[in-house]
């Protein structure tokens, strides 16, 4: 009776064993999936590095095209023989009207501070109380929308008037261009505060100062940042045409100065480093921006 029991084979028994097991993919080495990752961060690295490089170039090189059938046109080395020489000495002053170019940025860095900063003061806390009563919001609204539009330079004429001197027109005409992205951009986050926070600071009987500091300014701080962002980009736009406009110490006039004298290398000089100056200020505030910028995090 045994032997009726016992299998003819154990081989069937092992391949049905077999057959039922889950098959199990074979997993990867640690080492394996390291050395690929660290190929993808050095790959992004290089391309963050080399495109720009790329594009640099191909920049150069249509510059060099130009110069073949233009004299008149300074090549690349001419140009860069010439920032050597700049640069060397950014901050010599022999006279008002004979300085480095390190001191005209400065003077132009300057009047951007003082108008932005004015703005700053003036933009964000009407921003805040446009965007929180409706009745401020409505009275000016229409203001803004028919400001907004107006071209910068058209207050230089109005900031002569007033003030009298070049320098303070200046001003007057970055801040005049700064104010309206923050007040705009503060109004808005302002209003898409979630209503949830509105209604729980009543339950709560919240102040308004506690409102205020606890509820809209967390909530629209990545809106005004923003605001803050594309003022400062504007600023120093105007600076530039206003100083050419108005005279005096600054990138803009030592611009305009070194047209009148035809040299052009330094014109071509002047137009990098007011482009290294925004992009240094526009990178700058762009990074603040991020570092007051939470994602929410999902359940």
């Amino acid at each position: 009776m045994n032997a009726l029991l016992e299998p003819d084979s154990a081989e069937p028994v092992a391949a049905a064993i077999e057959a039922s097991a889950p098959t199990r993919r074979p997993r990867r080495p640690l080492a394996a999936n390291g050395t690929a990752r660290a190929r993808q961060q050095v790959s992004a690295t290089a391309m963050k590095i080399v495109a720009p490089l790329v594009g640099a170039a191909l920049l150069v090189l249509v510059w060099q095209l130009i110069t073949v059938n233009n004299s008149s046109f300074p090549t690349p080395m001419v140009t860069l023989a010439e920032a050597v020489k700049l640069f060397s000495d950014p901050f010599y002053r022999n006279s008002p009207n004979d300085q480095g170019i390190g001191w005209n940025l400065l003077a132009s860095l300057q009047r951007v501070g003082m108008g932005f900063g004015m703005a700053a003061l003036v933009g964000i806390p009407l921003g805040f109380v446009i965007g929180r009563v409706k009745f401020v919001n409505n009275m000016f609204g229409p203001i803004i929308s028919l400001l907004k539009p107006v071209s910068p330079l058209a207050w230089l004429p109005i900031g002569l008037l007033v003030f009298k001197s070049a320098n303070p027109a200046a001003i007057w005409s970055i801040f005049i261009c700064s104010i309206w992205p923050m007040i705009i951009n503060t109004a808005v986050g302002v209003q898409r505060v979630p209503q949830d926070y509105m209604n729980v600071a009543r339950v709560l009987n919240l102040s308004e100062w506690k409102i205020l500091t606890k509820i809209l300014l967390p909530s629209a701080l990545p809106y005004i940042l923003t605001g803050v962002r594309l003022s400062i980009g504007t600023a120093w736009l105007v600076i530039v045409a206003a100083e050419m406009l108005t005279g005096g110490v600054g990138i803009g006039f030592w611009l305009w100065d070194e047209w009148n004298n035809l040299n052009v290398p330094h014109i071509i000089i002047a137009i990098v480093s007011i482009g290294l100056v925004g992009l240094l200020l526009e990178q700058a505030l762009m990074a603040l921006a991020r570092a007051f910028t939470y994602e929410q995090v999902s359940n």
